[in-house]
């Protein structure tokens, strides 16, 4: 590591190899998120299991995956970044390994629900976030956009590949490959990833050579840092418009479109590589949404870059019934709109969370934030399969969707409005 971090001296800083390999980490996680989507169809035709069924075990696994946010970040600081990523991704790599032998609900439930919805946690936005704020002291917004893009090229790399294996060879050969992936990354993870710049004598990006270097490290017990950090949050009025924020988020990007989308389309007998496809495309739109999102969010007030953004989502989500009856234009319209606005809320809701809480506290915060997200999205995930086992069709489900990104797209204006962010926020 040293040798590499040698190398690039004076070429570029090595902020932006740590980057690079959190993007593959968050890439690996991205198209183990994918994967539940492309199994579903697979799974009730082997099982006889009902969408409601495997609906609850991706309910489970995108709560866990959205509470493990905060208490990742505050056993990175309590233990080590790079440790707890090779736990999370050993852990990822061995359960998703062995579920190719399920055969009972329970173990869909513990493997996909439990296991993997807390692994991959720790190896998603709170990863993300908790690299940035320590390497980075520029271009923070866009090395955030780039992060949260790896989520949107998961997709583009993983949706028709895993659609194709399951089309030739079965749903057990696809969380096989999966798990082959989170096995292979591990590696450079413990070769390429240091804490910190510190660890290897640099400032962060951004900051003279001379900056003094702070480890901002936390011996407490990581639960007693998540809670502590959660209870003094708790008090902003600011927390909880980025909680509900992102609440909206998720229940309108992983949970809904996320989760159903592919078997949605099956409704109107489109197959599920053409479904694939046209989530991979919105992933590659959403490749170029986000990274742009990240490099406005440098420059623009991130209250009403989030105001275009859910309002956008919303209307989009709104037409989204009405796109299948159109033979050409229908879909690929949702598509450009909706995948140009897949994640593009990340960037501005991690400087905003920044902003509001100070470096400390703001991983932490933000790991909240992102429970927040993953409630969303459990929820969505669930009410949408419980709505199409009821009414046959996911057309109310899309729109209760959209309905709630134009309240969101209204309350995030309220953000951050004071000047003055309170003492004890980030102390």
């Amino acid at each position: 590591m040293q040798l590499i971090a040698n190398w690039t001296r004076g070429r570029f800083h090595y902020a932006w190899v740590a980057l690079g390999v959190t993007f593959l980490v968050m890439l690996i996680t991205a198209g183990t998120r994918a994967t539940p989507s492309v199994m579903m169809v697979p799974l009730e035709h082997t099982f006889g299991w009902s969408r409601a069924t495997i609906s609850l075990a991706l309910s489970i696994n995108l709560a866990l995956f959205g509470l493990m946010g905060p208490f990742s970040a505050a056993a990175m600081q309590r233990f080590g970044l790079r440790r707890t990523v090779l736990v999370a991704l050993a852990a990822l790599a061995v359960a998703i390994g062995l579920s190719s032998l399920m055969q009972q609900t329970w173990q869909l439930w513990l493997i996909w629900g439990l296991i993997v919805g807390c692994a991959s946690g720790v190896t998603a936005m709170t990863l993300g976030a908790t690299v940035v704020n320590r390497w980075f002291a520029e271009r923070r917004g866009l090395a955030m956009g780039i992060l949260t893009a790896s989520s949107a090229t998961g997709q583009l790399v993983f949706l028709p590949l895993l659609a194709a294996i399951v089309e030739h060879y079965g749903w057990r050969q696809v969380v096989l490959t999966v798990a082959g992936g989170a096995a292979v990354i591990l590696p450079l993870v413990y070769l390429l990833l240091p804490e910190r710049p510190a660890s290897l004598g640099l400032p962060l990006y951004g900051e003279p050579a001379d900056a003094p270097q702070t480890t901002n490290d936390n011996r407490q017990n990581p639960i007693a840092i998540a809670f502590g950090a959660l209870g003094r949050a708790m008090k902003v009025r600011d927390f909880w418009l980025l909680f509900f924020s992102f609440f909206v988020c998720g229940a309108s990007t992983n949970g809904y479109i996320g989760t159903h989308f592919i078997a949605m389309c099956g409704d109107y007998g489109i197959s599920e590589v053409g479904g694939a496809s046209i989530l991979a495309a919105m992933g590659a739109l959403d490749l170029i949404g986000t990274t742009l999102s990240g490099w406005l969010s440098d420059r623009f007030n991130n209250r009403v870059l989030l105001f275009w953004y859910y309002g956008l989502r919303g209307l989009a989500l709104i037409y989204l019934p009405y796109a299948f009856g159109f033979s050409y234009f229908g879909l690929p319209l949702f598509g450009l709109f909706y995948g140009l606005d897949w994640v593009a809320t990340v960037p501005p809701t991690v400087r905003l969370t920044n902003d509001v809480f100070g470096k400390q506290d703001a991983p932490i915060v933000f790991g909240w934030v992102v429970a927040g997200h993953q409630l969303g999205a459990a929820c969505a995930a669930l009410i949408g399969g419980m709505l199409r086992n009821s009414l046959g069709t996911y057309t109310l489900a899309t729109m209760m969707s959209g309905g709630l990104c134009l309240i969101a797209a209204i309350l995030v204006l309220r953000i951050h409005r004071r000047a003055l962010v309170p003492a004890k926020v980030g102390a």
